[in-house]
Order: C-alpha cells, then sequence, then structure tokens
C-alpha cells in the first residue's frame, strides 16, 4: 500500500482559469470559494477563474486564491471520494503559503480564517519593503553552500575611498535540484546575479516578484503576523504537518504559531522537508491545488517516490481511480 504525503503549492504557480472546472463540475468547490469570498468580503474567485493575470498575481489576492483552489480539491475528494486524510495521509506539507493550505486540509484553521490570515499576510509582505527596494533572484545548479558563498559576496558594497558596507540578501527557498532563490535589497541581488555566472554557474535570473520574501527584509510583516496569529483559534493538526522553516514534524498549536511567524523571514526548507517525509517512508507525494511545480521539484529530490498533482476535475477522478 502507498504511503501517502499530501503537499500544497504556493505563490507562482497561479493561473487565470485556476479552479473554474472545479467549481463547475462539483457542489463541494464552489462552496470553498463561496466561504473564501465572503470571508474576504469581495469575489475573488472572479479574479481566479477571469483574471486579469496582474491582478491574480497580486501577493494579497495570490495567496488567499491558491489556498482556495487546494481546499476546494480537499473537499471534493472528501465528499465525492469519502476520503479521510486523518486515515490516508501519513504527513502534509506546504511551499511558504501552502503551509496554510496544508494546516486547513488538517482541520488547524478553518478555511474563513485562512483566507484571512492570508490576505493579511500577502499586504503585509508587500508593506515590508517599500517598492523597488528588494528582490528575489533564482540561482540554478547550486547546492546551499555555493548559494551562501555567493550571498556573502553579493551583500558587500565596495565604494572608492569609503569603508565597505553590507547589504541584506540571504536564502530564501532551497527548492532542491540544484533550484535555490536567494532574496534582499535589489543592489545585493542584482550583485548575486553577476556573481553566480562569474562563478560559473549554470543559471541565474531574478524573478518578477513584488517584494523580497523569506529574508531579514520581512520582519515588519512577520510582527504583523505574530499578532494575528496570536489571536488566530489554532488545532492540532488531524495529520502531522512538516515545517518549512525546520523540515520537521509539528502537531503543537503553539509550535504552529511560532513556525508560521518564523516563516515569514526564514528559509523554505523544500528540499529537507521532501528528504525528510522520504526518510519516514513516504513513497507516493500528491499535490494538491494549482499547477505541478511541487510536483516537479519532489521529481528532482525523490525520484524514486511516485509523485501526482490533483489540480482539476479529470485529475481527481484520475486519482480517485488509482486508489
Amino acid at each position: 500500500m502507498p504511503v501517502y504525503a499530501f503537499v500544497f503549492p504556493g505563490q507562482g504557480s497561479q493561473f487565470p482559469g485556476m479552479g473554474q472546472d472545479l467549481a463547475n463540475a462539483f457542489p463541494a468547490a464552489r462552496e470553498v470559494f463561496q466561504e473564501v469570498d465572503d470571508a474576504l468580503g469581495e469575489h475573488l474567485s472572479k479574479i481566479m477563474f477571469e483574471g486579469p493575470a496582474e491582478t491574480l498575481t497580486s501577493t494579497e489576492n495570490a495567496q488567499p486564491a491558491l489556498m482556495a483552489v487546494s481546499l476546494a480539491v480537499v473537499r471534493v475528494l472528501e465528499r465525492e471520494g469519502g476520503i479521510d486524510f486523518a486515515e490516508k495521509a501519513t504527513l502534509m506539507a506546504g511551499h511558504s503559503l501552502g503551509e496554510y493550505s496544508a494546516l486547513a486540509a488538517a482541520r488547524s484553521f478553518g478555511i474563513a480564517e485562512t483566507a484571512k490570515l492570508l490576505r493579511l499576510r500577502g499586504h503585509a509582505m508587500q508593506r515590508a519593503v517599500p517598492a523597488g527596494e528588494g528582490g528575489m533572484a533564482a540561482l540554478i545548479g547550486v547546492d546551499p553552500e555555493k548559494a551562501r558563498e555567493i550571498c556573502e559576496a553579493a551583500a558587500v558594497v565596495t565604494v572608492e575611498g569609503e569603508p565597505d558596507r553590507h547589504e541584506i540578501i540571504e536564502l530564501a527557498n532551497d527548492n532542491g535540484g540544484g533550484q535555490i532563490v536567494v532574496s534582499g535589497q535589489i543592489g545585493a541581488i542584482d550583485r548575486a546575479i553577476v556573481i553566480a555566472k562569474e562563478m560559473g554557474v549554470k543559471r541565474a535570473v531574478k524573478l518578477p516578484v513584488s517584494a523580497p520574501f523569506h529574508c531579514s527584509l520581512m520582519r515588519p510583516a512577520a510582527d504583523e503576523m505574530a499578532e494575528a496569529l496570536g489571536g488566530a483559534a489554532v488545532k492540532a493538526p488531524i495529520v502531522p504537518i512538516i515545517a518549512n522553516v525546520t523540515a520537521e514534524k509539528v502537531t503543537s498549536p503553539d509550535m504552529i504559531r511560532d513556525l508560521l511567524v518564523r516563516q515569514v523571514c526564514g528559509t523554505v526548507r523544500w528540499r529537507e522537508s521532501v528528504e525528510a517525509m522520504t526518510a519516514m517512508g513516504i513513497d507516493s507525494f500528491v499535490e494538491l491545488g494549482a499547477g505541478k511545480v511541487l510536483t516537479g521539484l519532489i521529481r528532482r529530490i525523490a525520484p524514486d517516490a511516485k509523485g501526482q498533482s490533483v489540480g482539476t476535475a479529470t485529475d481527481i477522478e484520475a486519482f480517485l481511480q488509482s486508489l
């Protein structure tokens, strides 16, 4: 019998039209989208289904929208497929905002509260750093040690006749398969791209993001989330969650709050999370929600494990038939 981990995508997996066929096919999915719309007091589902892309991609929209699609899939699998995640899942995990989706799927948060927390998280991250002052870059073909070496060099600002000063640049995501994302002040990001190419890194490219996520520049956002999570009702999850910042299991509500706050500035340790799950006996990963980004990453990290993405009505049918 397969040993399942269910995983939930993060920002970058969104696309206009996501969730539309779920809404067309399943009343349970429509219920989730309506619940999110009601919680936010707006028709986020209309933006999800129709775009425009730039509005959907905006952080405060993308985060609750991706959660909504993931939880719609969860609700359909429960209602239409009779899946009891407490029995079927051994572990759950999510990439960045996907950790909130995992926690909602595991009943730590209600869907409406998760939508409100993610809307706040998106706004807080956007406010933390003025537009144009921060950025992110993907380094392809590096390990964490080499990426840190690049960051150390890129942090130094040298001006003739003046003492060196340092800018912030840190590891944001260790995605596995040699893909590391760095985040920080825009000058340091630009230097990192040049330095990476000089060091023979396969590819180094600036990412089209609106803020430098998962680095210490996000401290104001972490403070906002600490206050919000302090007042949130958090239940113990029905399935253990692998936390982004520790790559370890968590079930304690107080620890969940703490780790979600730390996650705002901390590195998303996705490679280590997948490696930890396989070490715990997971041999089948199922990505629930929009796109197939995590399925691709997992294939590179754990090539012997089975990976499957479930984000459409057709995907749901295929997954239920495979059980």
